[in-house]
């Protein structure tokens, strides 16, 4: 048996490269620009998305998201959660604030599969319990991380 041993792989060609199933292929953030607030008990974007185009079609996409919010009422539930397109990616994560709003992290993961090699815009949503009103903190407090993972 041989084995072959190299310092540098290039691509010649933009989606040729070498990809080992496991790891990493790119990396894309997104951040949330200014605060959001809404009143509604139904789910609306917070302006927080990335957005990804995997190298191959049976590649995953590793998502994270981590960020503050909360609600303002005291006792009651925000609700957030990532969509790709109509598709819901993690599932309706409940944030309870103790007292009248004070951040709190949000925090969800998914390993999702787009099944494309189109771009795919993965958008963070949020809803009052139905008293109240949810807040996401901007200034880069906010953050989604998409990382294509090879297949």
């Amino acid at each position: 048996m041989s084995t072959l041993y190299v310092d540098t792989i290039t691509e010649k060609t933009l989606g040729n490269g070498v990809q080992i199933a496991g790891h990493v292929v790119q990396v894309v953030f997104g951040t949330l620009s200014s605060s959001y607030s809404n009143s509604a008990g139904s789910f609306t974007a917070t302006g927080l998305t990335a957005t990804i185009t995997p190298s191959s079609s049976s590649n995953k996409v590793y998502v994270i998201l981590d960020a503050e919010g909360g609600q303002n009422t005291s006792g009651r539930s925000c609700f957030y959660r990532v969509m790709r397109g109509a598709t819901q990616v993690t599932i309706n994560d409940n944030l309870q604030t103790g007292t009248s709003y004070s951040a709190m992290p949000m925090t969800s993961t998914a390993l999702d599969s787009p099944s494309t090699t189109s771009a795919v815009t993965y958008t963070v949503e949020m809803r009052t319990d139905g008293a109240g009103t949810v807040s996401a903190t901007g200034s880069q407090r906010s953050r989604i991380t998409l990382m294509e993972i090879a297949q």
